[in-house]
């Protein structure tokens, strides 16, 4: 049980930001789906070619598994979109298992090649933002525990079905993802997209076992340095298994809730250097990040050595 309420933390703090939504998407941070969908339906009849609004609610008709319903505003909403982020989006993982998917994937990366031209492995980025839409599923229901927990002090009692059942997506995706890097190698920016090439570490990030981490961290930090993955997310697995290790961080990208159950960063190493270290792999400095996501005031002076 102790575990299952650690993967809860996890996944939390992976997608905490601090931003300023509509009243459906306040509604629909709340919890309040059905409210939300009546909000997202009314600005829909007043703008209804306002395509993140139109997306938007067919984000919340899947989270309700009204599954026609989101697939008629999703399909209305892409069509002014050109961007891969909606095959990667956790809010329509209901939508997957459905034929009309399949159709959504290869229009979707159509548009997308049309502006960009720059999906050399467009079979291998499609798999992969899979991948990312899996391991980010139940996340919407995780973050409405979250929200209780911090309320109450404790993890609500329909929290611990969805944490196994997260863990059984994570492991699957795991083994899904080495059988993809066995066929088509290490994902990079230049063949697969920025989107598609993280997913690899966001999979390797939520995996249960530390060893799988500590595995692939040497592959990871190289498509940093190279500029083909992800820095941000080297950043938090190399600081989670020091963390986990019961170490000083690197670079506080780990949080933990303190005793007034507010985010706070794990306890960082030599933490006046650690905007030098964060440039070096090109991050923002700690300040800003932590203030965006966690809305936590970093008060510490930063020197350079």
């Amino acid at each position: 049980m102790k575990h299952l309420f650690t993967l809860l933390f996890v996944v939390l703090v992976y997608n905490v930001s601090i931003a300023q939504p509509t009243k459906a998407g306040k509604l629909l941070q709340e919890g309040k789906l059905e409210a939300a969908i009546e909000a997202y339906k009314t600005q829909y009849s007043k703008t209804p070619k306002n395509w993140k609004n139109t997306y938007d609610l067919a984000c919340a008709y899947a989270l309700t598994f009204q599954i026609d319903s989101a697939y008629h505003y999703l399909n209305n909403a892409l069509k002014n979109d050109n961007s891969l982020w909606a095959l990667a989006d956790a809010d329509l993982h209901a939508l997957i298992d459905d034929p009309r998917w399949s159709d959504i994937e290869i229009n979707q990366i159509k548009r997308y090649q049309k502006k960009n031209k720059n999906l050399k492995q467009a079979e291998y980025a499609k798999k992969l933002l899979r991948l990312i839409m899996k391991d980010q599923a139940l996340d919407y229901y995780i973050d409405q525990a979250k929200g209780y927990y911090m309320k109450n002090g404790n993890a609500p009692q329909w929290y611990y079905p969805i944490g196994a059942f997260k863990q059984k997506i994570a492991s699957e995706n795991y083994s899904s993802m080495q059988k993809l890097i066995e066929e088509y190698g290490w994902p990079k920016y230049s063949t697969v997209g920025k989107l598609a090439a993280d997913a690899p570490l966001l999979v390797i990030n939520h995996h249960e076992s530390d060893s799988v981490r500590i595995k692939y961290l040497p592959q990871i930090k190289q498509s940093c340095l190279e500029k083909e993955g992800s820095c941000m997310e080297f950043a938090k697995i190399q600081d989670r298994i020091l963390v986990n290790a019961n170490k000083a961080q690197i670079y506080g990208m780990q949080f933990r809730y303190n005793a007034e159950r507010k985010l706070e960063p794990f306890p960082i190493i030599d933490s006046k250097y650690v905007d030098q270290r964060r440039a070096e792999i090109g991050l923002e400095p700690l300040k800003l990040y932590l203030k965006r996501k966690i809305n936590y005031n970093w008060l510490i002076e930063q020197k350079i050595k």
